[in-house]
């Protein structure tokens, strides 16, 4: 998924246009306040942001980024005026992955966002999700919380990954047994509860990143301030 922050709704939507017809999902926002709430919802491959918004600017925008714990490594591409020198300077140095210098041609745009994504991507090749004191070694089959293996059944650590690969998204409990129990599993529901409240305990005090959505399901969500 990569997320377009673009004022102009004429440049957003060509640059949504692109990207879909290159592959990508992508969703395009007018503003920080609409950014942010997605976020909520779920975490973006890459970040397409502009420096020039309404409300928050992509400099303040970029900066809440890399100061969040669950959005801090998310690959951001700066749109900056050409003659910004200082801009591109200031987003580099707080974090920015790339920058592209307006007007920019679409073909430029796909070419950066391939690259920053491949070089990304080295990050989930190691197989390693990071969420506080706990980690998870995809590769390995194995989660540890500050460095001492969790003793989980084969189900808890699927329903472990699958929230925390996806951080910041809910899950129905519906999408949860499809996921982790399969579609043939013909079990109820309270499944996931009762794996949910087991995999809480274990987890000790990282037990609090897995949330319930009241009406929805569960997600996982970490604060670096609880």
């Amino acid at each position: 998924m990569i997320y377009c922050v673009e004022d102009d709704v004429n440049i957003r939507e060509i640059e949504i246009y692109t990207l879909q017809s290159m592959g990508f999902d992508v969703a395009g926002f007018a503003d920080g306040k609409a950014f942010f709430e997605a976020l909520e919802q779920q975490l973006p491959d890459l970040v397409l942001l502009d420096v020039m918004l309404p409300d928050l600017d992509g400099i303040q925008i970029l900066k809440m980024l890399r100061q969040r714990s669950r959005t801090k490594d998310i690959p951001v591409i700066m749109a900056t005026a050409r003659s910004a020198e200082f801009e591109k300077i200031q987003a580099l140095d707080l974090g920015a992955d790339d920058y592209l210098a307006k007007p920019f041609s679409m073909m430029e745009m796909t070419a950066r966002v391939k690259a920053v994504l491949r070089r990304t991507k080295k990050n989930t090749n190691e197989g390693l999700i990071t969420i506080g004191a706990l980690t998870i070694d995809k590769l390995g089959h194995q989660a540890s919380l500050n460095g001492t293996p969790l003793e989980l059944t084969l189900k808890e650590y699927e329903l472990l990954l699958l929230l925390c690969k996806s951080c910041g998204r809910a899950f129905s409990r519906e999408q949860i047994l499809d996921v982790v129990w399969g579609t043939n599993y013909d079990g109820e529901t309270r499944t996931v509860d009762v794996h949910i409240k087991t995999l809480r305990q274990k987890l000790k005090e990282m037990g609090h990143i897995i949330k319930t959505v009241r009406g929805v399901g569960y997600k996982a969500e970490y604060d670096d301030e609880v």
